[in-house]
């Protein structure tokens, strides 16, 4: 896609981070937004700042299907088509994996996962239907390319991110359809994911205190997080650089290759997982 003016993009956690920085180079590019959060004042917010844009802003709890299904409506009933779609909502929890409640899970799977699930069924076949060129964006991470200690929650969640874009990505090919995938899989940027309970439904909130390892984990993921030296806007200004060239991995920390390609040794030599942060021991957790 080298067009972008006229076009409609939607893009779930608009509000913050990288989806707000999607929404500003969309409207500098010309594109009709359509805005989804989960938290009302950062939606407004951004639907303020771009006023000037058509903007259609909608609160919606993206690992809800039937929140979901009405926004594919409602994009379809403003806008007629919708030719760029960004996956990208995500949130986070560390700790033990084995000290995790179900409530953990089912809050990090249902944002992380079943929201591109979500995206992927709903809108996929409305954009074969449209004939025209379109893109999917899923929002990954290193995180989906490693399995780094203290991180399995959000580990699984985004490794899910990472195989199902591949395979949408191979689906679509089978089917001839005129569709491009990227999957981002960035590392530590500033973005509010390091405080994403913010936003914890009601329905998974936590029950009593952290575990010592959780502590570590919240400690660590913010002091690497607020450290990044990559910005989100740098990092938006990457994914659409991929979209122009139909790039399928958006990779944005190349420094962090060297621990994907450990694993990826340790796959072919039969060798029991290597340390991920042994490149990285400045980031590493620590006890």
């Amino acid at each position: 896609m080298k067009e972008f003016a006229g076009k409609v993009a939607v893009i779930t956690g608009a509000g913050s981070g990288f989806g707000r920085e999607f929404a500003r180079i969309g409207a500098k590019r010309g594109m009709k937004l359509v805005l989804v959060d989960i938290q009302q004042d950062a939606l407004d917010a951004i639907a303020e700042e771009l006023k000037d844009s058509e903007v259609l802003a909608l609160r919606v709890d993206v690992a809800k299907a039937d929140q979901m299904e009405l926004l594919a409506e409602a994009a379809y009933a403003r806008f007629g088509a919708v030719h760029l779609l960004f996956n990208n909502a995500g949130v986070g929890a560390g700790g033990l994996i084995w000290e995790n409640t179900v409530a953990d899970w089912e809050w990090v799977l249902g944002v992380n996962v079943w929201s591109v699930i979500h995206g992927v069924r709903l809108f996929t076949p409305r954009m074969i239907a449209q004939g025209d060129e379109c893109h999917i964006v899923n929002t990954a991470s290193v995180a989906g390319l490693l399995s780094a200690q203290l991180m399995g929650v959000y580990n699984v969640s985004k490794h899910s991110v990472v195989t199902l874009s591949e395979t949408l990505y191979q689906d679509l090919r089978v089917v001839n359809a005129n569709i491009g995938v990227t999957v981002l899989a960035p590392a530590f940027v500033p973005t509010g994911i390091a405080d994403a309970e913010r936003n914890r439904p009601e329905e998974f909130k936590r029950e009593g205190e952290l575990t010592e390892s959780q502590k570590i984990a919240a400690a660590q993921s913010k002091k690497a997080v607020s450290s990044g030296r990559i910005t989100a806007t740098e990092v938006a200004a990457k994914v659409f650089e991929c979209i122009e060239e139909k790039r399928f991995y958006c990779l944005t920390h190349p420094k962090i290759l060297g621990s994907v390609e450990l694993r990826l040794q340790d796959i072919l030599q039969g060798r029991n997982p290597s340390d991920p942060f042994s490149y990285k021991p400045d980031v590493a957790p620590k006890g």
